[in-house]
């Protein structure tokens, strides 16, 4: 489950990560664009639980230096070890941008130089680098062994190298139809890299709305996320994905301020092609399907953030509705 950070407190996260490791959740996950620090909460969530793995999901490539990202990576580490995942990301143009006031450039190359200050720092190992978009010299800190680090990626160039030089690919957004696609960017960055593409975890947050009314979670996802097809970033996802004329028409609505016009270029098949809507039975299956196309691990994300839906979202998924030994 996500760990909604923008609309819960820092109480009512600790509650919602303790009930979910008591109904058998295996993970819990944060993103970091806004509201509740992710690394700052990450440690408070897991000192709540007991076993339950805690990822992020992303943090920005382009907030943090290499440096502050190892010791705080460290810390978290040694406090819980092998139970903290940090997944990094690119992020996009209006977090950057706009929110932070920076600039988001030359973003497959940050992602990766800031792995590999990452590999270097978290080795022990003192710096001495210079890149493109990023420097560092003299820096050292103890090791942190064995700590994996997941990346994100959309579009064929940070898919590969997401598989490549990370421990784990993570997915978000993706229309069903394009999965397939996605895997075999996975496939070939596994193989640059020599490894095994089976053996590289394969991490998706899932927007979901369980319940009758189709229509209305269908028009939160318009809401939600017709602003975020706007971004060039995602823009060229959509269109990559098989859907250029969505896409198109989703910019020129968001380019014109018509909030209208961007809306309804999300067709309801579109929709029900990227997000989990319908009642738990459905949603349960249509889980099924992603992990039967290769998905390990399922992150939801509920699109309507009120407490009834959260709980009704963590019930559908409760550990009595699946077979683990199947």
């Amino acid at each position: 489950m996500t760990i909604p950070g923008p609309t819960l407190t820092v109480a009512d996260s600790i509650e919602l990560a303790k009930k979910l490791e008591a109904e058998g959740w295996d993970d819990i996950w944060m993103a970091d664009a806004g509201g509740l620090d992710a690394m700052t909460m990450a440690p408070l969530l897991l000192a709540a639980t007991e076993k339950m793995r805690l990822g992020i999901a992303v943090v920005p490539v382009f907030t943090r230096t290499p440096a502050v990202l190892a010791s705080t990576i460290s810390v978290i580490s040694q406090a819980f070890p092998e139970r903290f995942v940090p997944g990094f990301g690119s992020s996009s143009h209006a977090i950057i941008n706009n929110w932070h006031g920076l600039e988001m450039e030359k973003p497959l190359t940050r992602i990766k130089e800031t792995m590999q200050l990452l590999r270097t720092m978290l080795a022990g190992e003192k710096t001495n680098f210079a890149g493109d978009t990023l420097k560092s010299r003299g820096y050292q800190q103890l090791p942190t062994p064995n700590q994996p680090i997941y990346l994100a990626g959309l579009r064929p160039k940070m898919v590969e190298t997401a598989a490549e030089i990370g421990d784990g690919v993570i997915l978000n957004l993706f229309p069903k139809s394009a999965l397939a696609k996605i895997h075999e960017h996975i496939a070939i960055g596994a193989e640059r890299a020599g490894k095994d593409p089976a053996t590289i975890e394969v991490v998706s947050r899932h927007m979901i709305a369980v319940g009758e009314d189709k229509a209305m979670a269908r028009d939160a996802f318009r809401r939600g996320f017709g602003p975020y097809y706007a971004t060039p970033v995602y823009n060229k996802f959509l269109a990559w994905c098989g859907y250029p004329e969505a896409a198109a028409e989703i910019a020129a609505g968001f380019k014109n301020r018509d909030r209208e016009r961007t809306a309804a270029a999300l067709s309801d098949e579109l929709i029900d092609e990227i997000a989990i809507i319908g009642t738990p039975d459905e949603c349960r299956a249509r889980v099924r399907e992603y992990a039967d196309a290769g998905i390990h691990t399922h992150v939801m994300a509920p699109m309507i953030n009120h407490p009834d839906i959260i709980e009704q979202t963590a019930t559908t998924f409760s550990k009595q509705h699946f077979n683990l030994n199947q």
